[in-house]
């Protein structure tokens, strides 16, 4: 029976997620009802798939250990980012922030977790990883859906933000700077699939990547406004 039901949930997951996608392009005002539909589109294929709480990294029992997970890689990530602040040559690649830090602190603390972290781990590491591994093992749904996630990336490679200006200032605004923009987001946000993936199937929870994934936005939010 998973075996017919498997090409149809993956289809409502991945049909959910492109929504969810395009509806951020078209209304980015409405980025944490979107995320928040996002959510409850893939909650109902995750119900209707049978995935349970272990499926989605959502066990109570491994709370603790994707708290401990979670804390470590935000801490290792802060570190960084610390240390990135102390660099002349890095604060001289970021570009300058027009918000202010009332802004930048909501953003990292509201908009981004309820947008953007939440909904992409649920996606991600929760339904689309449970699906997979349940059909074709941990190295499969971890390949896929970190693939998938570089390629889910490409649309806001194309948009504005304080990391595309960044690269902008690098590589340019022509044909050629915007094709390396993109490509180079999708590597490298399908290599961070993969680490998330990893801290997903350690812990045996979906907080460990939830925690880093909102450490490298929602300090980084911060660090653009504090350089």
């Amino acid at each position: 029976m998973p075996a017919v039901r498997f090409p149809v949930s993956l289809g409502l997951t991945l049909g959910t997620m492109a929504s969810a996608l395009l509806l951020h392009r078209v209304a980015p005002q409405a980025d944490v009802a979107v995320g928040a539909g996002m959510v409850g589109g893939l909650a109902v294929v995750a119900a209707a798939s049978d995935l349970d709480a272990d499926d989605l990294g959502l066990a109570k029992r491994k709370w603790g250990a994707g708290l401990r997970w979670a804390g470590a890689a935000a801490g290792v990530v802060a570190v960084g980012y610390g240390l990135a602040a102390l660099l002349p040559a890095t604060r001289n690649l970021t570009a300058e922030s027009t918000i202010s830090w009332q802004s930048a602190v909501l953003h990292a603390l509201v908009i981004i977790p309820l947008a953007t972290v939440i909904p992409e781990e649920f996606a991600f590491r929760g339904v689309l990883f449970g699906l997979l591994r349940r059909e074709s093992g941990r190295r499969v749904a971890t390949v896929v859906s970190s693939a998938l996630f570089g390629l889910w990336h490409v649309l806001p490679a194309l948009g504005g933000g304080a990391a595309n200006d960044s690269a902008v200032g690098i590589l340019g605004d022509s044909t050629a700077g915007t094709v390396l923009r993109v490509v180079g987001t999708v590597i490298f946000t399908g290599l961070g699939g993969v680490v998330l993936c990893e801290l997903r199937s350690r812990s045996g929870s979906l907080l460990a990547p939830i925690g880093l994934h909102w450490a490298i936005n929602g300090i980084g939010e911060l660090f653009v406004v504090a350089v």
